[in-house]
């Protein structure tokens, strides 16, 4: 469409914004950077019945549970997923006790809340009984799994099937040194195999061992890479994060009415030069940001989203502690760095999660001895480093049991449930909906 066309259509629609509109928001909201002190979690739980956890939970069961905790008094905000996982959202916290005392008081009511409907939580990365099933119908899924369906069926496994622990820190200083952003956002991407690795629980799906420790990893590792895949890491993280921004395609452009128009291969910066099927809003381009699936996400914060679902009530709280601690404290995060910046070489020029490195994690977990060396190394900086951040005695010693159960050993939490599978045949056994 001619500029001056283009011009008035912006005109008509008030909130419509240009290319360079859109690259100046997205550079000024991506890397809000300061001193890093605030640190939040969203943690991603399967969903079912105590006793049948291969069983599918109805919609009308989920949307039970949502409404029994609206009327809970939480202070993490609780959604609802595609496949009727559980989110809960934590508001940032001042400190890691902070972020882990509150989520884990939520926790502890919204368990007390399920057990009423005879529903319980899970901590794994993927579903290792139930096919894929939306249990959601509204029009932004309706054209999400459209769009997503174009590539095979990871997309739909990833909003149906998967459930990680989201680690949220703030993006750091602006200027250089081991907390300044530049760093701790390459710091995210060359921990981030390590991470895959150290946590990976979910080696099974459809009630068979995948290859994988972490299928979860691969399943995101197989949606479309401009999606889900990390802008280029040796350029500056602003510059390189508003291209990708731009360049990644819409997934839809929504409506008042469904369904809403799904395009193919229209390019946020193609919408904003074409104003068709109408200008792009500001609105338009918030939403647009929440369907790029890279494995470290800039929203003015970093969010860590490569580690698997946890098992057990408080399983979470290692993950979130350990990267905390590697982020937030400067000798930590020095030695981090430094432990973790060899691995470079062997990521490859591929952005993650697609490099070899990234997939090596996601296959071999901890039995992989680099990784396995370069999480020793990272958990005892971070079993260093946790008391000068205040963390009680309960957390670190969940932090050291990890390392003494797994980084020693060279093992992760799925060698636990392959080991319960080989035992009890090729399906995870019932009894391991209580882990």
């Amino acid at each position: 469409m001619p500029e001056g066309d283009c011009t008035k259509r912006r005109a008509r629609l008030g909130e419509a914004v240009t290319e360079a509109e859109i690259e100046a928001l997205v550079r000024g909201i991506c890397f809000k950077t300061g001193p890093p002190t605030r640190t939040g979690v969203e943690l991603e739980w399967l969903v079912h019945a105590p006793d049948a956890p291969s069983v599918p939970v109805s919609s009308a069961r989920v949307e039970a549970a949502r409404a029994a905790l609206r009327t809970q008094p939480l202070h993490s905000v609780v959604t609802v997923e595609p496949g009727g996982q559980l989110e809960l959202s934590s508001l940032p916290a001042a400190s890691l006790m902070e972020c882990v005392s509150t989520v884990s008081a939520d926790l502890a009511v919204v368990r007390d809340t399920l057990r009423t409907l005879d529903l319980t939580l899970t901590g794994l990365g993927a579903d290792p009984w139930r096919p894929p099933a939306r249990i959601l119908h509204e029009p932004r899924y309706d054209a999400m799994e459209s769009w997503l369906d174009r590539a095979g069926d990871a997309g739909r496994r990833m909003m149906c099937s998967t459930a990680s622990v989201q680690i949220c820190l703030d993006a750091g200083y602006e200027e250089p040194g081991p907390l300044g952003y530049a760093r701790r956002w390459r710091l995210a991407h060359l921990l981030g195999p390590v991470l895959v690795a150290v946590f990976a629980n979910s080696p099974l799906q459809d009630g068979r061992r995948t290859g994988w420790r972490s299928t979860r990893q691969a399943v995101w590792a197989g949606i479309d890479p401009g999606r889900s895949g990390a802008p280029p890491l040796d350029e500056e993280p602003r510059a390189a994060w508003t291209r990708h921004t731009l360049d990644t395609p819409v997934m839809c452009v929504r409506a008042d009415s469904a369904p809403w128009l799904v395009p193919d291969g229209l390019s946020l910066r193609s919408w904003a030069r074409s104003c068709e099927p109408r200008p792009p809003t500001r609105d338009d381009l918030d939403y647009h940001l929440t369907t790029l699936f890279p494995p470290v996400r800039p929203r003015g914060h970093l969010e860590l989203r490569m580690v698997d679902a946890q098992p057990g009530e408080d399983g979470w709280i290692v993950p979130l502690a350990v990267t905390s601690a590697l982020f937030d404290d400067p000798g930590a995060a020095e030695t981090a760095y430094r432990t973790v910046k060899p691995l470079a070489e062997r990521a490859g020029a591929t952005p993650p999660p697609h490099s070899p490195l990234w997939l090596d994690a996601a296959r071999h977990g901890l039995a992989d001895p680099e990784l396995q060396e370069a999480a020793a190394a990272c958990f005892a900086a971070a079993l260093d480093a946790l008391p000068r951040l205040g963390a009680a005695a309960h957390v670190l010693n969940a932090v050291a049991d990890h390392a003494d159960r797994y980084v020693a050993r060279g093992r992760c939490p799925a060698d636990d449930l392959l080991d319960e599978a080989h035992t009890y045949g090729t399906s995870l056994p019932g009894k391991d909906a209580h882990r």
